[in-house]
């Protein structure tokens, strides 16, 4: 009764706005431990899912300035009044499992705004650069009351699909370069992003910045135009995170897009489709959790790796033994 008592108590500070309670939510949600994970999801039951906020995600080469950017971004959504969260994901070490999470270090004037929460998380090499629980995260800040939620990835490549199927929007920044630039930008990247923001477009780099805009806006217009955007996106724009400049210009195209979707049932309908994939996500984690949790099943699970790394075996036929076995334990 006092857990759930705690768990009640921390539900209603998150939902009040407290910070130091969302802090220690999101710590919650994100920590591995088998009873740690059963207060998570009645702490998510708690929070409720009324609230909303707009999700961007944002994904960059390295040392396009993504950080830079962020704290230039969200300190202009907060000169609005507007509540602002950023979720940074950090790359984890495949040998030691840590990391840096070194982001509010790099965003010191958007660390200290009393308006904006910025949370650093391993990816704990989870595909496309989002700790597993992210998306929960993101719903305990809008229970929070936080109007915006900036989703920051790891790298750029084909898995950042991941995080466009957790956001409204997904921006792509991208930094003035010599010679192939386009070539350099994945087709599935472009397929997914709905503005893609130049940055650097200052000091000498200002001509190149521009010239790099136009080649990505010629090609976006030959790419097939989506369903869920209006004739004029998805669209490319120039920046300066560090003088500031177009960050107004950006904000203007994104809440176009949001009333656009909005206004066409857009936003309702990949909100839907969003909780549905998330569903089925869970299901297959939780399914892999229960094969490596079952000493039984986890000795069958090494004994046919063994038995398919040796060619005994095929990998289908060894798992669909694996699934049988699984079906029988029920």
């Amino acid at each position: 009764m006092a857990q759930e008592t705690d768990i009640a108590k921390m539900a209603a500070q998150v939902v009040a706005g407290n910070r130091r309670a969302l802090a220690r939510a999101i710590t919650l949600v994100e920590s591995q431990r088998a009873d740690h994970r059963a207060d998570a999801l009645a702490l998510l039951e708690a929070v409720g899912q009324s609230k909303q906020a707009l999700r961007i995600g944002l994904s960059g080469t390295p040392g396009v300035g993504k950080s830079t950017f962020i704290e230039a971004f969200g300190m202009f959504l907060t000169g609005l009044g507007k509540r602002v969260a950023v979720l940074a994901v950090d790359p984890s070490s495949a040998r030691s499992g840590g990391s840096i999470l070194g982001d509010k270090t790099r965003m010191d004037l958007l660390a200290r705004e009393p308006l904006a929460f910025i949370r650093p998380s391993p990816s704990r090499t989870e595909l496309g650069g989002v700790a597993r629980r992210t998306r929960e995260a993101v719903a305990l800040c809008e229970a929070a009351g936080f109007d915006v939620v900036l989703i920051e990835t790891v790298g750029v490549g084909q898995s950042e699909t991941v995080v466009a199927q957790m956001s409204d929007l997904f921006v792509l920044l991208l930094a003035p370069a010599g010679g192939d630039e386009l070539q350099g930008v994945k087709r599935g990247i472009m397929e997914i992003a709905d503005l893609i923001l130049v940055n650097k477009a200052d000091g000498t780099l200002k001509p190149q910045a521009i010239r790099t805009c136009a080649d990505y806006a010629g090609a976006l217009r030959l790419l097939r135009k989506r369903p869920q955007d209006p004739d004029d996106f998805p669209k490319a724009l120039t920046i300066s995170a560090l003088e500031s400049d177009g960050i107004s210009a950006a904000w203007d195209e994104v809440q176009a897009l949001t009333h656009w979707r909005k206004d066409n049932g857009i936003w309702d309908q990949t909100r839907a489709a969003q909780r549905g994939k998330w569903f089925q996500d869970e299901v297959r984690h939780l399914l892999l959790a229960r094969l490596h949790s079952d000493p039984d099943l986890r000795a069958q699970m090494d004994t046919s790796e063994a038995a398919v790394s040796a060619g005994d075996t095929t990998p289908e036929a060894a798992a669909a033994r694996i699934v049988a076995s699984l079906r029988e334990s029920s």
